[in-house]
């Protein structure tokens, strides 16, 4: 029996995870949110969001970014608005998995409200590794494109080691950086001193921000401070890699004349193809192996 899957918004991300999907056998594809795309899906359904059938869904792909807080959903490839209420979700099965890249206050209640089972692709640790590799490349590609110096023997601090920023951290270093991390685990201090990069806690970091060229954040809370900015060289450059709207103070780094980027959605700028086969194959592997755990058997 035929999953049935309708694809809800998206940006270039999702061409290619539409283009998996629809070679995967037992999956039915509709699409809502790309009546603008210039080539479209050959042999797909596509229809307006106010004509689709939610009561036989089986499966909601949300865009990456979920919904806005008023539930709203991006859609790149339309002029369609599309808004999720609790009505609409009301009205899906009650095994339907809704798959988002990341959930908020808004979409998380909606969901527990109508007691819908919601996947954040991205919570996973493997999505999340898999990911951090397009986003150190388009972290790297802007580096370049907003430097006049070399990534070979330049000054990088990455903020955070987590998923994003031990990738970051390791391509910096693999293109002869002067790589150091801030971060406030120890354990995660140790592991960076293992590594031969330079260990700094946290809240040191305004103390070694006057020695560096490149400031790169991956934390999502206000860890680009007042005190790390006023140090930093003139010509050094913040790329804040972190959820909309990052960790920087963008307005203090503007008044000292700083180049602060954030650099929101790198996977679907630099490696589109990529990242839509990195979520397809997740989404293909819950959907194969992970059949009782969403209560479809």
């Amino acid at each position: 029996m035929k999953q049935l899957i309708a694809v809800i918004g998206g940006d270039a991300r999702y061409l290619e995870l539409i283009r998996q999907l629809q070679a995967t056998r037992h999956i039915e594809l509709i699409l809502v949110g790309y009546d603008k795309l210039e080539q479209g899906f050959t042999g797909l359904n596509q229809t307006d969001f106010s004509d689709l059938d939610v009561e036989n869904l089986d499966i909601v792909i949300l865009p990456i970014t979920g919904t806005d807080e008023e539930g709203r959903v991006e859609t790149v490839f339309s002029d369609q608005e599309i808004q999720m209420t609790e009505e609409w979700f009301g009205r899906l099965k009650d095994k339907a998995v809704v798959f988002t890249g990341i959930t908020n206050h808004h979409l998380t209640d909606l969901t527990m409200k109508t007691n819908t089972t919601l996947i954040p692709l991205l919570d996973r640790d493997d999505v999340a590794i898999y990911n951090s590799i397009p986003t150190a490349e388009g972290a790297i590609m802007m580096a370049i494109e907003n430097t006049d110096y070399t990534i070979h023997s330049s000054r990088v601090i990455v903020a955070g080691f987590g998923r994003v920023g031990n990738t970051v951290a390791n391509k910096f270093a693999a293109l002869g950086a002067r790589v150091s991390v801030a971060t406030k685990n120890s354990t995660d201090l140790a592991r960076i001193s293992e590594m031969g990069l330079t260990p700094i806690a946290l809240n040191k970091l305004p103390e070694y921000t006057s020695e560096c060229d490149l400031l790169i954040n991956t934390i999502p809370a206000e860890v680009i401070t007042k005190d790390a900015i006023q140090n930093l060289p003139s010509n050094a450059v913040i790329i804040d890699l972190a959820s909309k709207p990052g960790g920087t103070d963008f307005d203090y780094a503007k008044q000292r004349g700083i180049e602060a980027i954030l650099a929101r959605s790198l996977p679907s700028i630099v490696a589109p193809k990529t990242a839509g086969k990195i979520l397809a194959d997740v989404i293909i592997q819950i959907l194969t192996k992970e059949k009782e755990l969403l209560g479809w058997i």
